[in-house]
């Protein structure tokens, strides 16, 4: 079985959505499907107007059509809806080819803050864009809740998983030992909330791990946090390690799959009692969900880490492959089902008329 993944988040970009594309690509080899990207670096790109080191693809639609026809997919997934997902939810529609969706950004929240437009104008964009496909992927529940209320149609469940080998407890102590080291991980920009955490007067060490437009700022704002850039692999998992308490402040993130990351560590996790991370942490158990991130810093210094790590192994990027397989095959069925339920109305519809106009037999 062959897919086909349209995504205008790609590397060298560090984020969730790249994460969860190349995680989801090797775990989905086993189950008998493989995966193919169709990203911003096959097409002629400029910079993103906010963010510049995010490359926006300029719109080609012959190449659109000539990858998609090479490669013959089974299924056609479009992860985000910038220039890449239009492209190809274009080309679907003119071909009449069903093809599923994922939520992973809330871009209405950040356009509201930036620039001043209403939530409603762009969710209005988003949900026309998705309910053309036959099934929208959202990572949690409580999201699921909000979009169909939002009026988005064939909202899908499609939780993430985490790298439990690597990221685990570890004797190890970057940033010392001697007082308690409260953690961020994540890019560096607007939208991430980061002086909540930096503002708080904790009895300890704070880190930043990551980067983004919001370093420089940051880092001249508030001298006494130690801001490590960006780390991957056994160097990221290291420095999860080597902290007491993770501080996730975002307020408009989908999911978090640095919070998976951080309890797979044994590191609780604090966090605004808001989509993604009240559907990931298990109060007390693997961090605190409250309004008051001060209190909660201090007091999930107590909690069990070995609970924590417990927590985690209920996750993994197997099952998500699978539900993301599920997903894509239950939601390409439907749509055929449906496609050929019309055609029976249709049909029958016809005859109908037919008749009317010949008259009695």
């Amino acid at each position: 079985m062959k897919i086909l993944v349209a995504t205008d988040a790609w590397y060298p970009q560090v984020n969730g959505v790249v994460r969860t594309y190349t995680k989801i690509a090797d775990a989905i080899k086993p189950l008998g499907a493989e995966i193919s990207f169709l990203t911003p670096d096959l097409f002629r790109t400029i910079p993103c107007p906010t963010y510049p080191e995010i490359r926006l693809a300029i719109p080609d639609m012959e190449k659109v059509r000539s990858s998609i026809e090479d490669y013959r997919p089974n299924y056609i997934h479009i992860g985000t809806e910038g220039p890449v997902g239009c492209m190809v939810r274009r080309y679907c529609r003119r071909q009449g080819i069903s093809f599923t969706t994922s939520f992973h950004t809330r871009f209405p929240e950040y356009l509201r803050t930036f620039i001043g437009v209403p939530e409603s104008v762009s969710y209005g964009v988003l949900r026309r864009f998705h309910n053309a496909g036959c099934g929208t992927m959202v990572a949690t529940p409580s999201l699921e809740k909000e979009l169909l209320g939002r009026g988005f149609k064939h909202v899908l469940h499609w939780t993430r998983g985490v790298d439990t080998e690597k990221f685990k407890p570890r004797r190890v102590r970057l940033f010392g030992s001697d007082r308690p080291v409260f953690l961020y991980v994540g890019r560096l920009s607007r939208e991430k909330n980061i002086e909540a955490f930096l503002d708080l007067t904790l009895p300890g060490h704070k880190v930043v791990v990551g980067d983004g437009p919001h370093r420089n700022k940051l880092q001249s704002r508030y001298p006494d946090v130690q801001f490590t850039g960006t780390k991957h692999g056994s160097e990221l998992a290291e420095c999860y390690a080597s902290a007491d308490v993770f501080v996730f402040p975002s307020r408009t993130d989908t999911f978090g799959l640095v919070i998976l990351e951080a309890i797979a560590s044994g590191l609780p996790v604090v966090a605004y009692p808001v989509t993604g991370p009240k559907d990931i942490i298990r109060n007390n158990v693997s961090g605190i969900l409250s309004e008051d991130l001060q209190q909660a810093a201090l007091k999930a210094l107590h909690i069990d880490r070995a609970a924590t790590r417990d927590h985690a192994l209920e996750f993994s990027w197997s099952r998500s492959a699978e539900m993301f397989l599920e997903n894509i095959e239950r939601a390409n069925k439907n749509f055929m089902l449906g496609a050929a339920r019309s055609c029976e109305v249709s049909s029958a519809q016809f005859d109908v008329a037919n008749s009317a106009e010949l008259g009695p037999c």
